[in-house]
């Protein structure tokens, strides 16, 4: 019986908890699931959803990322502005090309989290605002460890590495040119030892569309200061064609250059500088 009276209560408060909610903001102003995100990923920001790969033009490693970003509940109070709370769902993951088509899996790194997005249009100009709360771990993989000589590669045998934090990254839009600037707390870490404080800015650059504006060029850059022992610069730097609109599903195809610490956690403390080229699927 007593079970019973709590399943009861329960279905009860799910009842009375939306018919409050949508009593507050009236079915017109709501859209759940949306089709597109309130916010669209910065362009050259490592730490974004993609669906895709990257390739380095001196290397053999390869960056192979599976993952999206979905807005769940877009809430407008009128039609200049949008409020928006999502869900980030993302792996990034470094492979090394062999002979005979192999690909071995040298470290994976997964990043899971909520988001929350504000945006408003003021005609050629429009302000947004993302604020997201992530989790990210990291392993090494079996393609890290070398079996003919029975040891992890590089004898770097795997650690401990993960991370909580919240990310604020406010933004302005005009017309087809974006620029922003960006703060990130890291409210716990593994190794302690590591920087809690990291800053962010970047610039992005849709050109008009060519070829009855089915292809859209492309110029992006990112750079983010963080604390491994020292500050340091971490850059990002692409240049690339989208086959569709820049704010909505389609194809990249980009080159980019990056300095900086290692995006993955499993070689935190070590340096990269790289070409490469990339592709992604803009969902």
């Amino acid at each position: 019986m007593e079970l019973l009276n709590k399943v009861v209560m329960k279905r009860l408060f799910i009842v009375l908890f939306f018919t409050l909610f949508c009593n507050i903001f009236p079915q017109s102003s709501l859209d759940f699931f949306p089709s597109e995100l309130n916010i669209q990923p910065f362009t050259a920001n490592i730490l974004e959803p993609k669906l895709g790969f990257l390739t380095q033009f001196d290397k053999n490693d390869i960056r192979l990322d599976i993952g999206n970003s979905m807005d769940l509940i877009h809430y407008s109070p009128d039609s200049s502005q949008v409020y928006s709370f999502g869900a980030d769902l993302f792996t990034y993951t470094l492979l090394r090309g062999e002979n005979n088509f192999h690909f071995p899996v040298d470290a994976v790194d997964y990043l899971f989290g909520v988001n929350f997005g504000y945006s408003k249009n003021l005609g050629n100009i429009k302000f947004e605002t993302r604020f997201r709360i992530s989790h990210i771990s990291a392993h090494f993989v079996d393609g890290h460890f070398d079996g003919t000589n029975n040891k992890w590669r590089n004898d770097h045998s795997p650690r401990v590495y993960s991370r909580e934090f919240f990310e604020l990254i406010p933004s302005v839009r005009y017309k087809d040119l974006r620029v922003y600037a960006g703060y990130t707390y890291i409210y716990h870490i593994d190794p302690e030892w590591i920087g809690k404080n990291n800053y962010q800015a970047g610039i992005e650059y849709f050109a008009n569309g060519i070829i009855h504006n089915l292809i859209t060029p492309f110029a992006a850059y990112d750079i983010k200061l963080i604390q491994v022992g020292k500050t340091t610069a971490c850059n990002s730097f692409m240049l690339g064609c989208k086959i569709g609109i820049s704010e909505s599903r389609g194809i990249s195809v980009y080159f980019q250059h990056y300095s900086g610490k290692s995006i993955h956690g499993e070689y935190f403390d070590y340096n990269k500088k790289y070409n490469a080229f990339g592709v992604n699927l803009d969902l």
